[in-house]
């Protein structure tokens, strides 16, 4: 697989090289998350990680911090101007004008015209600063718990507080190396109320448009630290979010509390949709690994796929078709809510990474090979 490609669909697998790079390597992190993202005609030829729909416009990101945006459901495409050249994982927007996107380096973005134009709101280091805040409020809670606990509960209490102490001193060291962890999705329920997902369980949120955040991990049963890589709603209201491990977790009150739900795949997985029914779920992953819910996720079956390609990502039409895109040119659809699905491999077998529903049943797909126009099987028009 491209290194390139792995950066998104491995989550974070391919950060143990930014962590062992000598100093030098690591500072020159720094310097992307401030150089500008260079204008050039090959930003839609170029890899694209994520796409979403901002208003009338299409907007995808990709390598370099390029955005690219159109107003013609990609015939034709403007580059965005873009203050850092990290490569970015994940766009979406809350509301036609207002949208977020982030990447490598932990950096955050914010547009407030339809893509256009991009600020800086977060970098790596202040979302690890935020996290080692929390612990440390995690920690003094504890140990103030512990003072007051009956004698029996002190030892488990003390095992917990250990590992919380553990987490701290990594995320300490971590904070010394620079910001190299990613945040690998992003989803916004309008131009205030918004999540970040990322790797080492990263989870941060805002309630003000991304002016601050607030580390988020300790609402979810994650205390190993697994890679989150997708966060998104699905029909009904429900967010859901999936990740390394077949973790999942489903909110159904806003992303104030999670629950985890025990999963039938232990592996990574990349993505989760909606199908377009209320409550249902569709998440998919590596070697094309798909399970499908009916009841947010409190019970599973698995989805047949004679592709076995690692699936990144999917969106359903409004005529209800679904599709699924993954590595290898791996195009999935299907036309009975989930059920089944029909394989297509696309012969340039370049990876793809995301697709947007276009009218007239046809697609736009991204991923290795830029923004390229199909047909509702994923054959290049």
């Amino acid at each position: 697989m491209d290194t390139r490609l792995m950066c998104k669909t491995l989550g974070a697998a391919c950060l143990g090289l930014s962590m062992a790079m000598s100093a030098p390597s690591v500072f020159a992190l720094a310097d992307i998350i401030e150089v500008p993202s260079r204008p050039t005609l090959l930003a839609p030829e170029n890899l694209l990680t994520d796409a979403d729909r901002a208003g009338e416009q299409i907007v995808a990101v990709g390598e370099r911090g390029h955005i690219i945006f159109s107003e013609d459901e990609g015939e034709t495409w403007d580059q965005a101007e873009v203050p850092v050249s990290v490569t970015l994982t994940g766009v979406d927007f809350g509301t036609e004008q207002h949208g977020w996107a982030v990447g490598h380096s932990g950096v955050v973005l914010h547009s407030s015209d339809a893509g256009e134009s991009w600020e800086l709101q977060l970098t790596g280091i202040r979302a690890m600063e935020l996290v080692i805040e929390s612990r440390q409020e995690q920690i003094e809670e504890l140990e103030q718990k512990i003072e007051e606990a009956p004698e029996e509960e002190v030892a488990d209490l003390e095992w917990e507080l250990d590992d919380l102490w553990f987490s701290l001193e990594n995320l300490e060291s971590d904070l010394d190396i620079g910001p190299v962890n990613p945040l690998l999705d992003v989803w916004f329920e309008n131009e205030n109320h918004g999540f970040v997902v990322g790797a080492y369980g990263m989870f941060l949120r805002t309630t003000d448009g991304g002016a601050t955040w607030r580390d988020w991990s300790p609402r979810v049963d994650n205390p190993t630290g697994f890679h989150l890589n997708s966060i998104t709603r699905i029909t009904g209201g429900a967010l859901v979010i999936v990740g390394e491990s077949g973790q999942i977790f489903v909110s159904v009150d806003g992303g104030d509390s999670w629950e985890k739900r025990e999963s039938p795949y232990e592996g990574s997985l990349f993505g989760a949709i909606g199908t377009g029914e209320v409550n249902e779920i569709l998440a998919f992953g590596l070697r094309g690994n798909m399970i499908f819910s009916s009841d947010l996720g409190k019970s599973w079956k698995v989805v047949p796929n004679e592709a076995g390609a690692t699936l990144n990502d999917g969106a359903v039409a409004d005529d209800g078709r679904i599709t699924v895109v993954g590595n290898g040119g791996t195009v999935l659809m299907s036309t009975d809510g989930g059920e089944t699905f029909r394989p297509y491999s696309r012969d340039d077998r370049e990876g793809v990474m995301d697709v947007v529903p276009l009218s007239g049943n046809n697609l736009l797909i991204v991923g290795e090979g830029g923004a390229k126009h199909t047909d509702a099987r994923g054959k290049s028009l």
